[in-house]
């Protein structure tokens, strides 16, 4: 498996980090510039970038 990489409007690279969170195994999706512990994006979601240039998450 291959981790997510992002590369937004300013050139700068972000990974996608994902933590389970709560008892119904609900995951958080997360950007980071490390790439110690990337995951790879899960086909459902689609990355959208935030006025900032900070890269999220979305649901198809």
């Amino acid at each position: 498996m291959m981790a997510y990489s992002h590369v937004n409007s300013k050139g700068q690279t972000y990974w996608l980090h994902s933590r389970d969170v709560g008892s119904k195994g609900a995951k958080l999706f997360f950007f980071s510039k490390s790439q110690d512990g990337a995951v790879d994006m899960d086909p459902k979601y689609t990355v959208i970038e935030g006025p900032t240039g900070l890269p999220m998450v979305k649901k198809k």
